[in-house]
């Protein structure tokens, strides 16, 4: 690609990596990668979560969850072993690469010959690599200034959302365990204070996260009185 069509490219790359939460995020992660990058043709996410869970997220086609889902499988191929490994895993050959002998069935079986993984994000709880993947045996040997470009920038709209998703978690915990200090001041007429020394104590004593004690709190309140 010359230099008018990188800067043409990378223009259309910036207006589509809009801010907004990780889900938004993902999807229009993998909507630009087909309509950016050269020879992607595919693209999804693969995320690994802390308690050892892979999935897919964001596919642009439905072929992916079965190719996705066979990797898990077989504990193989770039995408499983860019969200689990290596930080990039591409292979522009899977006919003929001998590190993914039993995945390479699978993917050429449903028209995928080459295919690249590039993890994106390490999070406290997941990791994320993204999956390009091509009809086209050779595709991904160089991704080039484009490839780096969009890989930066996609990991900064990702960084963004993830702090938009702790900040939302960080309101709902502070209004749920609120909810949960009103319960006990009026269960037991104490003020505010005493309602919160309260829950820190039954926090502390059995080992729960003040946050968990809140939602038990709430959620058995409010099945004993659905009323709002």
């Amino acid at each position: 690609m010359d230099d008018s069509g990188l800067l043409e490219a990378a223009g259309r790359l910036s207006k589509s990596l809009t801010p907004g939460d990780l889900d938004h995020t993902l999807s229009r992660i993998t909507a630009a990668a087909v309509e950016v990058l050269p020879l992607v043709e595919y693209a999804s996410f693969t995320l690994k979560h802390s308690d050892g869970r892979v999935e897919t997220a964001a596919p642009t086609d439905d072929l992916l969850w079965g190719v996705d889902a066979a990797q898990y499988e077989l504990q193989e191929g770039p995408c499983y072993e860019a969200a689990t490994e290596s930080a990039h895993v591409i292979s522009s050959d899977l006919a003929a690469d001998t590190r993914f002998p039993r995945y390479a069935v699978t993917a050429v079986a449903a028209g995928i010959r080459a295919q690249a993984g590039l993890r994106l994000f390490d999070a406290p709880q997941s990791q994320g690599a993204l999956n390009l993947y091509s009809t086209k045996p050779g595709a991904f040997d160089d991704l080039g200034s484009l490839g780096l470009l969009f890989t930066h920038q996609s990991a900064i709209a990702i960084s963004y959302a993830q702090e938009i998703n702790n900040l939302q978690d960080a309101i709902q915990t502070r209004q749920t365990i609120g909810q949960a200090v009103g319960i006990v001041m009026e269960r037991y007429s104490l003020n505010d204070q005493r309602a919160f020394a309260f829950l820190t104590r039954l926090s502390q004593h059995g080992n729960v996260k003040l946050r968990r004690l809140a939602e038990d709190l709430v959620t058995e309140t409010q099945k004993r009185d659905p009323r709002p």
